[in-house]
């Protein structure tokens, strides 16, 4: 008598198990469906495992632009985006998503800067290249011998970049970039978006002021200096 009653009981409370299931049908693959959010906020359109990142990596606050080596806009915005990771060590870092709107040049630049990132050089060659842009994108036209006489100034190893400008693993990154500036629709450089929100209006107030929102309300504030 007392098995049966165990086997009974056994099989109400898998009948049970099973009516829950069914009813609740999200409850199968809730681990898998968890895993799969926290891998696309980890890495997507706007900020791919590749992206250089400048400022802290664990920083609340993501600041992504959207940047052309061989923009005058970009360059003018630098030294603003490098005051704010300044002003904000730990809560703000900037991701940078290359963007070749001006041609050969641009790609050419961009390749350079990839090769840099693989290097551990990027800061210090991505710096040199704005700060000297006017000698290798004059016009549009393309200095490759300037850039990469530039970029090995600020500490690039130029014989190992020159073997890794065209490769397969430089032209997959190339590659999904470009997929991504037309994902997100972008038509300008630079574009930036502060935590996943497009900066519009666009200027450099805006961005400060979005960034300090943004500072604000991770930190529990009301206002951020």
């Amino acid at each position: 008598m007392y098995k049966k009653a165990t086997f009974i009981l056994a099989g109400a409370l898998m009948l049970t198990a099973i009516i829950v299931i069914v009813s609740r049908p999200s409850l199968l693959g809730m681990g898998a469906e968890t895993a799969s959010r926290e891998g696309a906020q980890a890495e997507n359109s706007l900020v791919r495992a590749h992206s250089p990142v400048l400022g802290s990596e664990e920083a609340p606050v993501t600041v992504v632009e959207f940047f052309d080596p061989a923009c005058e806009a970009c360059r003018a915005f630098y030294p603003l985006t490098k005051r704010i990771l300044e002003a904000y060590p730990e809560k703000v870092r900037l991701v940078v998503r290359y963007t070749p709107f001006h041609g050969d040049v641009s790609e050419t630049a961009i390749r350079v800067l990839e090769v840099a990132r693989r290097q551990d050089a990027f800061q210090p060659v991505l710096e040199a290249l704005l700060a000297r842009q006017s000698q290798w994108a004059a016009h549009g036209s393309v200095d490759e011998e300037a850039i990469m006489e530039i970029a090995s100034e600020a500490g690039l190893n130029r014989a190992t970049a020159e073997e890794q400008l065209n490769s397969p693993e430089v032209q997959a990154v190339f590659d999904q970039d470009k997929a991504d500036v037309e994902a997100n629709q972008i038509s300008k450089t630079p574009t930036f978006f502060v935590n996943g929100e497009l900066l519009d209006p666009f200027g450099m107030q805006e961005l400060v002021d979005a960034v300090n929102r943004e500072v604000a309300e991770v930190s529990g504030e009301g206002d951020a200096s």
